[in-house]
């Protein structure tokens, strides 16, 4: 019945008045004028068209059914006296002759107002998340998500990758999360995992003879959600490439995500290839983190030597950084804000001072620098109207901290931020190894199967922490969208990179049996990342939260209000996958 409308509710222009036509939609509200004439909308997916019924009988049509109830309208398009310019139909209004109730909203009142449900509490959005979709701005997200998949789909088949899907229900691997597990119903006390993400078997299609593997994968961590993190389930462009070095993934990802970009960004400006490329250690000393928005022309300056003997005791025996920022006008009361938010972010006081406008030191830790004023001003090239804000701590802390100033600071000051383009840059030459901060032994950094720089040689002959990694990550305006490595595909290297660890080889073959014993019968060097497409498409729209760009999200405590998941389940249900349930002791 539906499918003999002749138009959609964006579509009918004023060449079309004097046509019959056949409209659905949902009654978004009425205007009422008399007893026998009111106003109209009727929305659909595409947009919305003004019906004015000129009769009691019509009227008397619309006035008995809620609004949001499905209607079908058939009518006579005519030209609007009133024209609105605002929608691509406001040059017409339709007369209706029939109208027909589809599907009935019962409910007088709405939880919230469709135009206005982004204005609504959360969990309200999330449990009416259908009336919610319905708001033409939020719907616009999810219409542009399916695009941008699409597009990058295309565009990686034009790159000659073939799509594999890769199992969901499959082995617990340990790679860094928390598993979700499924219970076995036919093996008793054994259980499926969730993937966390499709890791082992792209390497395993790699040493399987596939050249180009790419797939929009969804993975699953049980993970607590962040603003750009969703908990539970997300979505990666997951791809790896045989016979591949990091320069043959950095030339693909350059190529396929500049163009949608800036077809589909809020921002039209995207960096062109080849991205800046800045070694891990480097992006600490200069930027103060690994995530660094190169949007913000501020860096890090380490003044340990120019101030750490300055008195001031927080600086004593410590790391000191410092952040320049010219022409700062930031009242007092603006800065101790600014301090304030770098300090809930790391938990380190933010200190500071400024040159006023007769070259003297001011404000903050001024009276502790009076005696090295000339070094400082020398040391900083300082000049009037510059501001210095400055850390301290063990070199990490003070690091960290000075990258949040940068963040802080500069994304508060506009003549320090180009915030009209993505800046995309690769964050190279991670270190393999670290010593762990809970164990205080030596641990793998980041991914395991990553190739060390230098081989076999490097892991026997250099210290561990020294040793880099084949590892990158893309990041796009301060956020990362991706780790990536060339993979560790020789066993005699896989070995000994999990020997310095403290795992054997009956380890590594008891953790990863499948991938070990396939690279055993000759693997091609790989190499792959995956990119994040719900970050991606948040960064897009310009959003603030990952949960805007996604269908049907969790809530912050991975509650899918909707469907209520987690739920409980029958015995049976239990008894069925064997299952006991112990609920934890209250204190």
């Amino acid at each position: 019945m539906t499918q003999s409308r002749t138009h959609n509710c964006n579509e009918l222009r004023i060449s079309d008045a004097g046509k019959k036509v056949t409209l659905v939609g949902w009654y978004e509200n009425i205007r009422r004028v008399s007893k026998n004439l009111g106003f109209v909308v009727l929305r659909d997916f595409y947009g919305t068209t003004q019906i004015v019924p000129e009769t009691e009988e019509m009227m008397d049509i619309f006035l008995s059914v809620n609004c949001e109830s499905t209607l079908l309208v058939e009518g006579v398009v005519r030209e609007r006296s009133n024209k609105n310019a605002k929608i691509a139909t406001g040059d017409i209004e339709v007369v209706p002759e029939r109208v027909e109730i589809l599907g009935k909203c019962i409910y007088n009142e709405l939880p919230f107002e469709i135009n206005r449900s982004k204005e609504a509490d959360e969990n309200t959005r999330l449990k009416y998340r259908y009336l919610d979709l319905r708001n033409p701005e939020v719907k616009k997200k999810i219409v542009m998500r399916s695009k941008i998949v699409a597009d990058l789909r295309a565009s990686m088949m034009d790159h000659d990758f073939l799509e594999i899907t890769t199992p969901i229900l499959t082995a617990s691997s340990p790679e860094g999360a928390r598993d979700y597990l499924v219970p076995s119903r036919n093996h008793p006390g054994k259980f499926y995992a969730l993937p966390q993400a499709p890791q082992q078997f792209k390497q395993i299609l790699m040493t399987s003879g596939f050249d180009r593997y790419f797939q929009i994968a969804p993975c699953f961590r049980d993970e607590d959600a962040r603003a750009d993190r969703s908990p539970g389930e997300f979505y990666q462009m997951d791809m790896e490439m045989a016979f591949a070095s990091q320069e043959d993934v950095f030339a693909v990802i350059e190529d396929v995500l500049p163009p949608i970009f800036e077809k589909y960004g809020t921002y039209s400006v995207a960096s062109k290839a080849p991205f800046t490329r800045i070694p891990y250690n480097e992006a600490m000393e200069k930027y103060g983190s690994d995530k660094p928005d190169l949007r913000i022309k501020l860096h890090v300056d380490d003044v340990t030597e120019l101030l750490g003997d300055c008195g001031f005791e927080p600086f004593a025996g410590n790391v000191v950084k410092a952040v320049k920022i010219e022409n700062f006008t930031k009242t007092r009361k603006e800065i101790d804000a600014l301090c304030d938010k770098v300090f809930v972010s790391t938990a380190n006081k933010t200190f500071w001072f400024k040159i006023d406008e007769n070259g003297e030191i001011v404000g903050g830790i001024a009276k502790f620098l009076q005696e090295k004023k000339d070094a400082v001003v020398e040391g900083l090239g300082l000049k009037a109207g510059d501001f210095v804000a400055v850390c301290a701590g063990k070199k990490l802390v003070a690091q960290k901290t000075a990258g949040a100033i940068i963040k802080t600071f500069g994304t508060a000051t506009d003549s320090c931020i180009d915030r009209e383009r993505y800046e995309f840059c690769w964050i190279v030459d991670f270190p393999m190894y670290e010593i762990g901060e809970e164990s205080g032994e030596i641990e793998f950094c980041h991914n395991p199967f990553s190739m060390p720089q230098g081989g076999m040689d490097a892991l026997v002959n250099e210290d561990p922490l020294t040793i880099n990694a084949y590892q990158y990550d893309l990041v796009c305006n301060g956020i990362e969208l991706s780790s990536g490595a060339v993979r560790n595909h020789n066993p005699e290297i896989m070995i000994k990179a999990f020997e310095i660890v403290g795992l054997g080889e009956e380890d590594v073959k008891a953790k990863f049996p499948a991938m070990y014993n396939a690279f055993c019968y000759g693997a091609p060097p790989h190499a792959g990342i995956a990119p994040g497409v719900d970050r991606m498409i948040m960064l897009l729209t310009g959003d603030e939260t990952i949960r805007e760009i996604i269908p049907f999200p969790m809530n912050k405590n991975a509650q899918d209000i909707l469907m209520s998941a987690p739920s409980e389940v029958s015995q049976k249900q239990l008894d069925d996958v064997h299952i006991a349930i112990v609920m934890p002791k209250e204190d």
